[in-house]
């Protein structure tokens, strides 16, 4: 269970961070139609790889924050702006959005591997969830960090990342209506999404405030 339970958790955290649509996995479904399933997978490898890293790069930076509580709760007013600000700007320019697919040039078919690498590299999102995630499980005593418990829930990531990426590889054109009435509101999903961890840190930081 001390095994199982990190990966599962890396697993959940990941899936859900990486299956709304964006830059990767769109690509990764774009490589699946236009040149087969085998390139996707080579492509969604090399970004996975680069998930692991992020994943453990931003765990070791969580447990630096988990040990300065005036860190935590320092991130967390600034983290209730951040999202606060978000959610109105998400809300206020939903009207105006209008859809654009995210589509990168495939110019090169020696690598996907190596693009996968590099797409993952310049998306910097992950460091500040797992940040948030790990940091936000450890308060709850959901979270270790104790190395075997990183590990797992680091592999769990990839895992969870993987799997993301082969639900848009296999069945993308399935779900490309949903796909496309997805991205149509997307702003109004996130703009729920960070109201409601607005919400949520607003209660953590008053509750930290009255104890």
């Amino acid at each position: 269970m001390s095994f199982a339970f990190p990966i599962f958790l890396g697993f959940l955290t990941s899936a859900i961070g990486i299956t709304p649509p964006g830059l990767i996995n769109m690509t990764a479904a774009k490589v699946s139609i236009e040149e087969g399933r085998t390139r996707a997978f080579i492509f969604a490898s090399g970004a996975v790889f680069i998930i692991l890293f992020q994943t453990f790069l931003a765990v070791v930076f969580a447990k630096f924050i988990d040990k300065n509580p005036s860190v935590v709760i320092l991130l967390r007013e600034i983290g209730l702006v951040i999202f606060t600000a978000l959610t109105f700007y998400f809300f206020l320019t939903s009207k105006k959005v209008k859809q654009k697919k995210q589509t990168v040039q495939l110019r090169s078919k020696k690598s996907r591997f190596f693009l996968g690498m590099l797409l993952s590299a310049l998306n910097f999102f992950p460091i500040p969830f797992y940040v948030f995630v790990s940091v936000t499980l450890a308060s709850y005593d959901y979270f270790s960090f104790e190395r075997s418990f990183v590990y797992s829930f680091v592999l769990g990531s990839g895992l969870g990342a993987l799997f993301a990426f082969y639900c848009y590889i296999a069945f993308f054109k399935k779900l490309e209506n949903k796909t496309e009435f997805f991205m149509q509101n997307m702003n109004y999903i996130i703009g729920s999404i960070t109201g409601l961890v607005s919400v949520i840190t607003l209660v953590n930081i008053i509750n930290y405030y009255l104890n």
